[in-house]
């Protein structure tokens, strides 16, 4: 079931038609970015571009930026439904295997010190024209630890490039990485970092997920991959990294320095805005033979970053639902087309009054949906929450705005949000959409929705090809 590391995963998408092969030079500068855009807005397969201007070695993109990716990321067949792929993530996730140690690994093929660091010898893209600089970190996991009870964070944020030893770390407030940074500035402490860039694609999609605090996201990689990740020990931080990845930076944080980071093309479509981040010098680089560089669009939707953030976000608001023990819960959306934030979409088997309320209110009262959500919409069981035309058709069949909405204020928001004015990005509202039938409706006065007879909808099928000949 598990991908060994990030070849595998690429050779797998290639076997099954998700993946094309860029042999024309392109431009590291923006033009790399734009094919891969374009194509992405076709719902295209993954880039692996082959010869990349001024660097021998290659760069992938678009792995997860349609359902097929992301299902074949999990080692599902490219054929399972959003929700169901969604659904695998939630029953994986139950089981923790916690990672193995080796004492070696890929990643340590070459080994570059002190003057020899140049984290520029690698295909780092400019993805957008008003970026700030060269991302290297779009799909990167960043490894910290905690200084008092010592528990490992894997995360993903952004990453500018500085110059060829130094990046910005995008640090949001209340973020896992943050709160540990801040434990190293009140000892005053540098704070050491391992980032992991080329990783299995569970690796990095547990990565970027919105994990409790204090739990180890490589014990979630090992329950969702259904075996453990191989780590090793950095070369020069106590840090454990994925002995498969295609690179390790390692280095530290100084809690004293920040410079300005961005702007950046985000996954809210918009620019945002440059602030002055915590710096991440890099004073090792390991790194495979023949490195392969993944790095993510982001942008508009729909790309790599929504899809991903679909599946993750989608996957533990779903399980914090059955964790409160809410019963009934059908199937759970975060849409990549809002980009994997700020919406929730909730299908429900209505059990009793007042359940559609409590599943609504409960989206932004757990901790994964507590962050930035601003839309919450509960349908009922015979509508996909993934399939955005069934959704709109309930939200226009089944909901009345006297009786199935509620506005909150003061909700956590997200920095990012473009929709909030740049001097007060401290709150965001809320509004919960009830969209299902009213439960207390007797049979007889609920709508009743229009089928096909089910025999002969077999009948039918059964005849396909002679009512439509090749």
């Amino acid at each position: 079931m598990a991908y060994k590391d990030l070849r595998e995963f690429i050779s797998k998408l290639e076997e099954e038609g998700e993946l094309k092969r860029i042999k024309a030079e392109v431009d590291w500068n923006l033009e790399l970015c734009t094919i891969a855009k374009l194509n992405e807005e076709k719902r295209g397969p993954a880039l692996l571009f082959e010869n990349v201007k001024d660097y021998p070695t290659p760069v992938l993109t678009s792995a997860f930026s349609t359902p097929r990716g992301v299902a074949l990321a999990l080692g599902l067949p490219k054929t399972t439904s959003l929700v169901d792929t969604i659904k695998t993530w939630v029953e994986r996730a139950k089981t923790k295997i916690p990672p193995v140690w080796v004492s070696n690994g890929p990643c340590k093929e070459n080994i570059d010190k002190g003057d020899k660091v140049d984290i520029l010898k690698f295909p780092v893209p400019r993805w957008y024209e008003g970026d700030g600089g060269r991302y290297i970190g779009t799909t990167c996991c960043i490894i910290t630890k905690d200084p008092d009870t010592g528990c490992v964070n894997v995360g993903t944020h952004r990453m500018m490039v500085h110059d060829n030893k130094s990046t910005g770390i995008w640090m949001i407030p209340g973020k896992h990485i943050q709160l540990q940074f801040v434990k190293y500035a009140e000892r005053n402490e540098r704070m050491p970092v391992a980032v992991a860039i080329g990783v299995d694609p569970v690796v990095f999609a547990c990565s970027s997920a919105p994990f409790p605090i204090n739990e180890c996201e490589y014990d979630y990689m090992g329950g969702i991959r259904g075996e453990p990740v191989q780590v090793t020990k950095g070369e020069t931080v106590d840090l454990p990294v994925p002995a498969s990845a295609e690179v390790i930076l390692e280095g530290y944080v100084d809690p004293k320095e920040s410079k300005h980071e961005g702007p950046y093309g985000e996954y809210s479509g918009h620019y945002q805005a440059a602030y002055p981040k915590p710096v991440f010098r890099i004073e090792c680089v390991t790194y495979r033979n023949h490195p392969i560089h993944w790095g993510c669009t982001t942008g508009l939707p729909i790309t790599d970053i929504h899809m991903l953030q679909t599946l993750n976000r989608s996957a533990l608001l779903w399980s914090d639902l059955e964790h409160m023990g809410l019963p009934g819960i059908r199937g759970v959306c975060c849409p990549p087309e809002t980009g994997g934030y700020f919406t929730a979409i909730v299908s429900i088997k209505q059990l009793y009054l007042g359940h559609a309320r409590q599943v609504a209110t409960s989206c932004v009262s757990v901790a994964s949906g507590n962050y930035s959500t601003k839309l919450v919409v509960v349908v009922d069981d015979d509508i996909d929450p993934s399939n955005l035309s069934e959704v709109w058709w309930a939200i226009g069949m089944r909901y009345q705005p006297d009786r199935g909405t509620d506005i909150l204020n003061r909700g956590r928001c997200s920095p990012i949000d473009p929709s909030l004015h740049m001097g007060d990005k401290n709150y965001t509202s809320r509004i919960l959409i009830d969209a299902t039938i009213p439960f207390e409706w007797e049979e007889k006065d609920r709508p009743q929705v229009i089928k096909l007879t089910d025999e002969v909808v077999k009948r039918v099928k059964t005849r396909w090809e002679e009512f439509f000949p090749k």
